[in-house]
């Protein structure tokens, strides 16, 4: 699985319409994780970040192939991706893709750090 992150600049005044998107994504929660499975999506994250620079979506994602993902949600005739299309119309203003530098991965499992969560884990990983 491939992880691809971008950063969104929102339109200005879209915010309540974010938080609409967000509530609905989390009442349609089984329709979602349909579409993104008939994408090869292992996971989808999506963090709003506010700044003095505007308001930003950064999304997270796994997928098995990007073109594969790209073209099975451009192709879908599912609600929730009707939806979402619309969404992005009304609320993206630009999408940045950010530069993959480190991608790390736990198998199940107990923690090598004992107790540790996952992002201590990682941290202890990679600051030597």
């Amino acid at each position: 699985m491939l992880p691809m992150c971008a950063r969104i600049r929102l339109k200005p005044g879209s915010l309540p319409r974010v938080r609409e998107w967000a509530a609905h994504l989390r009442e349609h929660r089984a329709e979602a994780l349909r579409t993104l499975a008939a994408e090869g999506v292992s996971i989808e994250s999506v963090f709003l970040d506010s700044s003095a620079d505007g308001d930003f979506l950064v999304y997270y994602m796994r997928a098995a192939s990007e073109a594969q993902a790209r073209q099975a949600a451009q192709a879908s005739t599912a609600a929730i991706d009707d939806y979402h299309r619309a969404f992005k119309r009304d609320t993206w203003a630009q999408l940045t893709r950010l530069e993959l530098l480190v991608d790390l991965q736990c198998e199940a499992g107990p923690s090598p750090q004992g107790d540790a969560g996952p992002a201590d884990t990682a941290r202890a990983r990679t600051d030597g």
